[in-house]
């Protein structure tokens, strides 16, 4: 039976959260699906893969699941809320009505919320045994996966900040972290970058790509395209992938959201709406260029006042 709502929120990370949060404050009927169409993370989204967060307001370090957990706590704490872990499979606009399907059930709502987020990028398919050796050894969550190679020797591919923390955290287990990185070097938050230094464990190879990832059921060594120290086969027990990540917004263009050429939902950066009525979005999914947990949660509230005021001054059908 369809069941109906004044607002769908589409994805679960903190951006999503705070959007329910604020519309249950401002009274409106909202249920969160809490995983988004093609994202692999829990609820809570990419900030609960981060080891410590320290760029928060408030708390001066804090776990990124711990954080995590206050925010859905804190949206939970109203009646209006309704968080459910299901996929959003499609979304149709109906005149001013939007309808929402889950393999498990039908919701329409007035508004509807995009927070969905990005999905890590994987390695191309052109290194060999990338895909092969994916989850035996091969690995995207070094939070998740870090404590299963205490004393080890692991690799980091990528030079940005999140490959930077993803090296600090394995380096509280393994016992030696390779930053593998194709640019002259690497470039994180100068705080990291400190860190990254200072820490023995860790060493940086700079101008250099993976060209294959050997092992027969799990990762035993990489290869690299130039010479590392004479040696171009690094004798490793995992990979973990930090290159970036894929913008989710496919359902959003399905029904005719625009978005830029790197595939971001474009918003009116006052009120996070989109090009169509009753669309709005928030956080790593949009077409803004800094994002962190604090500017998504901000924009998941702007979202959901704008959501609001659009169902409050608009004449949309009743759901």
């Amino acid at each position: 039976m369809e069941k109906s709502y004044d607002l769908i929120i589409i994805g679960a990370g903190g951006t999503g959260l705070a959007a329910a949060m604020y519309a249950a404050r401002l009274s409106l009927q909202t249920l969160v699906l809490g995983t988004s169409h093609g994202s692999e993370l829990p609820i809570g989204g990419v900030i609960t893969t981060t080891n410590v967060v320290e760029n928060y307001p408030g708390f001066n370090k804090i776990g990124g699941m711990e954080i995590a957990r206050k925010i859905k706590e804190h949206a939970e704490e109203y009646k209006e809320v309704t968080i459910k872990t299901e996929k959003a499979e499609s979304v149709e606009k109906l005149k001013s009505c939007f309808n929402v399907k889950t393999k498990k059930e039908e919701y329409k709502a007035k508004a509807v919320i995009f927070a969905t987020g990005t999905k890590w990028r994987k390695l191309p398919e052109s290194v060999k045994g990338s895909k092969e050796l994916e989850r035996r050894g091969v690995n995207y969550c070094a939070l998740c996966d870090g404590p299963l190679y205490r004393g080890k020797t692991v690799a980091v591919i990528g030079g940005s900040d999140t490959a930077a923390k993803d090296a600090l955290i394995l380096a509280e287990y393994a016992d030696k972290v390779y930053m593998i990185y194709r640019g002259d070097s690497i470039h994180p938050e100068p705080a990291n970058l400190d860190k990254i230094q200072k820490n023995k464990k860790i060493e940086v190879i700079n101008n250099t790509n993976l060209t294959e990832i050997k092992g027969e059921t799990k990762v035993e060594g990489v290869v690299l395209d130039k010479a590392y120290k004479g040696k171009k086969d690094l004798e490793l027990n995992a990979v973990f992938v930090a290159i970036g990540h894929e913008v989710l917004s496919e359902l959003a263009k399905s029904i005719g959201v625009k978005t830029n050429s790197h595939e971001e939902i474009i918003i009116d950066h006052k009120d996070c709406s989109t090009n169509v009525k009753g669309v709005f979005a928030a956080g790593d999914v949009t077409d803004k260029p800094f994002k962190q947990l604090i500017t998504g949660v901000a924009d998941g509230c702007t979202a959901a006042y704008s959501a609001y005021e659009y169902i409050t001054n608009s004449e949309v059908d009743v759901c």
